[in-house]
């Protein structure tokens, strides 16, 4: 049975400069299906999708909708052809709610009438299983809702086509699976869906057939069910590529930073974090989830400095001399002339980690150049550090002296991620650091975070991937609404028992400490724990622990 093509474009091309940002593109997507959209950072997904809902315009080549070429020169074009674009940051207002955000902007040249609105609105969720309240105003929502207008508000547009650029970056396991028994929904009703993810997992779940671009070009479209990782990431990155996290086990880990009763409140007085108290150590990686605006972000930042507390402390322990140093309310700089080495990526990178104007060198030089003995800056070790980045991380850019907010989304935050590990750090704090990277650099900046934690770095890791979390962290702490819901073990838990912490907004009691032994308690049982391999873990820590109970010694 012959499918029925909804869309298809032929020799798409487009520049920007003269970068060719897509080249000679390919593609076509059948009524009725889920296809996604894999490709290495820089390779034209995101601009091939602008394309198709208006955004850009290609400069050559043609777009087919039902089999009639179509000229689509703006959003408005896109909807008259039934095609609708859910961004992965959404353009809401906060103020308004849900039936007045899906409306807004509509001529549909009738009478408005909210009721109405509402009406359609619950039509649609109780045609494709959405769980909304119409009048529930956007600010009073969870990331899940809001996410669900975006959609309702293209197919309250009568959208056939969707495109979802990353729909699944800042959601529980529970809220993706919900989301993805909605698509098949969808899909089943004779819509076609385009979704733009790099979680490979999701794509083997969920997505009919899969187009791969490598450098702005389509190298190839398979059927899901007759492929693989591996053979994606092979046609991704045109080579073969080991998907694997090498964790190693906490080498004498002691306590590095010693978090104490944390509370802070924001701009418009709302508590953002409660009574937070957590131990980091040195030699491990203590992972962060939660749920978007938690508090991941407040609480590294007070950390780094960079935001006030009304209560707690923050002690730094110095390994050099052992000296305890209360970083609280001290500036970056302050903390720097302590000689605390804190290197912080940060969620928003051309906002604060990087500046968009300034090519890659000269971003190199922000961690240095106070250090400077004269009035003549020194270059060429930033310079040698930008090309070593640009070279080890893979870098795509003109050049380096090119503006980093020219590059693409996952190249700016490479540099940013490169700069920050370059300086040996003994607290490194990365917030979302693989967010917007392909699966090959995602690998990468995981075996560096590994190789500062087989340094004796702690490192502070936040992440929104729970499968990524659980392969690459020791201790996994969940925020929920500014509150610790919970410390678990990384190599005992399940993406479910996350999920379930990530949205319990009561805390309950947690063990702070980590299950294995620490250096400072009992010194001569840490290379025992060390002997056994990784997935024995739970069998080799009964066996220590039966040795301390034997000597007498404190567990």
């Amino acid at each position: 049975m012959n499918k029925e093509i909804a869309l298809m474009m032929q020799g798409i091309t487009k520049y920007f400069g003269s970068v060719a940002a897509n080249k000679n593109v390919d593609l076509t997507v059948y009524k009725g299906e889920i296809l996604a959209i894999l490709g290495e950072n820089g390779c034209g997904k995101t601009t091939l999708m602008n394309m198709i809902a208006g955004i850009y315009y290609p400069d050559e080549g043609k777009i087919f909708v039902d089999g009639e070429e179509a000229n689509i020169r703006s959003p408005k074009d896109a909807f008259v052809y039934r095609i609708g674009m859910i961004h992965q940051h959404f353009k809401l207002v906060d103020v308004f709610s849900a039936s007045e955000n899906i409306v807004l902007g509509v001529d549909d040249g009738k009478k408005y009438s909210i009721k109405d609105v509402n009406n359609r609105v619950l039509e649609i969720s109780e045609r494709y299983g959405f769980h909304i309240d119409p009048k529930k105003k956007i600010h009073e929502m969870s990331v899940s809702e809001k996410q669900t207008v975006e959609i309702i508000k293209v197919l309250y547009r009568g959208a056939d086509i969707l495109i979802l650029d990353e729909p699944t970056a800042v959601l529980t396991p529970q809220e993706t699976a919900r989301l993805f028994d909605i698509l098949r929904r969808m899909r089943d009703d004779g819509k076609s869906i385009l979704i733009i993810t790099h979680k490979l997992h999701e794509v083997l779940s969920l997505s009919d057939r899969v187009a791969i671009l490598r450098k702005g070009e389509h190298v190839a479209t398979v059927n899901t069910a007759e492929t693989n990782e591996s053979e994606l990431t092979e046609m991704m990155v045109g080579k073969k590529v080991q998907l694997n996290i090498q964790r190693s086990m906490p080498q004498n880990p002691r306590v590095r930073l010693s978090v104490s009763d944390m509370n802070a409140v924001n701009e418009e007085g709302v508590k953002v974090l409660d009574s937070i108290s957590f131990d980091a150590y040195s030699g491990e990686i203590l992972g962060i989830a939660g749920i978007a605006g938690s508090g991941q972000r407040e609480l590294l930042e007070a950390i780094a400095g960079l935001q006030h507390l009304e209560s707690g402390k923050i002690l730094y322990q110095n390994p050099k001399n052992g000296e305890e140093v209360n970083l609280r309310d001290k500036t970056p700089l302050q903390i720097r002339d302590l000689g605390v080495r804190l290197s912080f990526v940060p969620e928003d990178r051309l906002g604060m980690g990087l500046v968009g104007n300034m090519n890659i060198t000269d971003n190199m030089m922000l961690r240095s150049y106070r250090r400077g003995h004269s009035m003549f800056v020194d270059r060429a070790r930033p310079k040698k550090l930008a090309e070593d980045i640009i070279h080890s991380l893979a870098v795509v850019t003109p050049g380096l002296n090119t503006p980093v907010r020219r590059l693409s989304g996952g190249n700016v935050q490479k540099v940013l991620v490169g700069r920050e590990i370059s300086t040996s750090p003994t607290v490194l704090m990365a917030a979302y650091p693989v967010r917007g990277l392909d699966i090959n650099s995602s690998y990468t900046i995981y075996n560096l975070l590994n190789k500062q934690k087989e340094n004796g770095t702690a490192v502070i890791f936040v992440g929104e991937d729970l499968d990524v979390l659980l392969e690459l962290c020791d201790r996994i702490m969940v925020i929920c609404a500014g509150k610790i819901t919970g410390v678990v073990e990384g190599r005992r838990t399940t993406k479910e028992e996350l999920g379930v912490l990530m949205t319990r907004a009561n805390a309950a009691p947690y063990e702070n400490r980590p299950a294995y032994p620490l250096t400072d308690d009992v010194p001569q049982c840490v290379e025992s724990v060390a002997e056994p391999p990784v997935k024995d873990f739970p069998d080799a820590m009964n066996r220590v622990l039966m040795r301390i109970k034997k000597r007498g010694e404190p567990q």
